[in-house]
């Protein structure tokens, strides 16, 4: 490409047309137009940065033909020629957001130059902005893709691992042997729930919404499910209460991490010595938003560390238990569609987390 800026001017003297040609050639790449069909013909075959129209031509005048250029071509940065009885339509063009800037005839030439540099500059910081937004939507695609990818190579020699684990346990003759399997199956277990929360951490962080209709009693149901088969909490008194009789669109994965999260939460910071441990959850779907509510008559939360807990890699007790990933993926989720989320707790008592999402049909 010439180093050049490329300039059309379109103008119906042929006189005009010279004289710019002459006096810019040795500066810019010039192409002319005596009208503005001939323009609309360039514009389509040559790369152009910048645009100079005068406004009064016949046929089309300048405003005419911009609005004509951006239909197929909005990148040209756009210079309006005009005297001072077209200020109505300068005016109207500019509010239209199709010029970049209007030079009163008769031009003087320094000007003309100095517009059409600042103009350049603003087309060629654009075209790397856009360069730079289709390089990072690429990106953030390939990361789409490698997360999951990843996350799936992991996981299956993981489960291979734990499966011949598990059979060679029902195996085994010597007893002490058995307990260097329930390390691996320890250890295997571990990784795959980091994986999984990496996933999750993914999904509510960097991925946009996926906006779909909402069953809260078929994700609660399902949901509820996976936690009988990963959490041990036959001993936990669970109350479940879904009010929703309005139709409900939000993102479906980042409300399932989002119960994920706090369930789970829920469930690692019971009380050793509660008699009765409980865990109730209740969504109310209303026209406009949904609430969601979870709370457990756990360990709580001291009121020092409330304002941290939404933190990344915060934890708010000694128990060696979690990633500090947990309540910072809930909220992530939660501002992600708009909502907001609030937290009550005493200190030895238990903990209330109030989702409040929108409905974002």
């Amino acid at each position: 490409m010439n180093d050049k800026i490329h300039v059309l001017y379109i103008d119906d003297e042929d006189n005009n047309l010279k004289s710019f040609r002459a006096t810019l050639r040795k500066d810019f790449k010039i192409f002319t137009a005596i009208d503005a069909d001939e323009g609309l013909r360039i514009a389509r075959e040559e790369e152009v940065h910048v645009v100079i129209a005068d406004q009064r031509m016949p046929g089309m005048t300048g405003t005419e033909f911009f609005e004509e250029l951006v239909k197929f071509n909005p990148d040209p940065i756009r210079i309006l020629l005009t005297g001072y009885s077209d200020i109505a339509s300068v005016i109207d063009a500019i509010n239209k957001g199709e010029v970049y800037r209007f030079i009163d005839k008769p031009w003087n030439i320094e000007q003309i130059k100095n517009s059409i540099k600042n103009a350049a500059d603003i087309f060629f910081m654009r075209r790397e902005l856009k360069d730079k937004n289709l390089k990072l939507k690429k990106l953030h695609s390939e990361m789409n893709q490698f997360v999951y990818s990843l996350s799936h190579e992991l996981r299956g020699p993981l489960m291979s691992i734990s499966g011949v684990s598990k059979l060679a346990k029902m195996e085994l003759k010597d007893p002490e042997a058995a307990e260097y399997f329930d390390m691996i199956d320890s250890a295997t277990g571990k990784l795959d729930d980091f994986i999984y929360k990496m996933l999750d951490f993914y999904r509510s962080t960097k991925i946009d919404n996926k906006i779909t209709k909402i069953n809260f009693n078929d994700i609660v149901d399902q949901q509820l499910a996976a936690y009988r088969a990963k959490f041990d909490i036959k001993d936990i008194r669970i109350d479940i209460q879904i009010n929703q009789e309005n139709a409900f669109s939000s993102d479906d994965a980042k409300i399932r991490v989002i119960l994920n999260n706090l369930f789970s939460n829920s469930v690692q910071f019971q009380r050793v010595d509660q008699i009765e441990k409980r865990i109730s959850l209740r969504v109310d779907v209303a026209e406009s938003e949904s609430v969601i509510v979870l709370e457990d008559n756990g360990i709580g939360i001291e009121e020092k560390h409330h304002a941290d807990v939404f933190n990344l890699f915060t934890r708010a007790t000694q128990r060696n238990v979690g990633t500090g990933l947990g309540l910072y993926m809930v909220k992530e989720a939660v501002e992600q569609m708009g909502g907001k989320i609030d937290l009550e707790s005493v200190f030895g008592s238990g903990t209330t987390f109030k989702v409040t999402l929108p409905n974002m049909k």
